[in-house]
């Protein structure tokens, strides 16, 4: 065994743990996860529902 026979296997090791994180990440079981990431820019900082803040009022940073 030489180093180029370790680096195929790092690389092939890489490329299945690469397909793998993908599949796990594009997973329908994930879908309500992506969801819930998706609405949380138009959440309140106080949890409220997006769309209820006051409209003409600033928040303090």
């Amino acid at each position: 065994m030489d180093i180029n026979d370790l680096r195929v296997m790092v690389t092939l090791l890489s490329f299945v743990l690469f397909i793998a994180l993908a599949v796990h990440t594009w997973s329908r079981r994930r879908n309500p996860e992506h969801e819930a990431a998706a609405r949380l820019p138009f959440a309140d900082e106080d949890g409220g529902q997006p769309g209820q803040a006051e409209q003409g009022t600033r928040r303090a940073p």
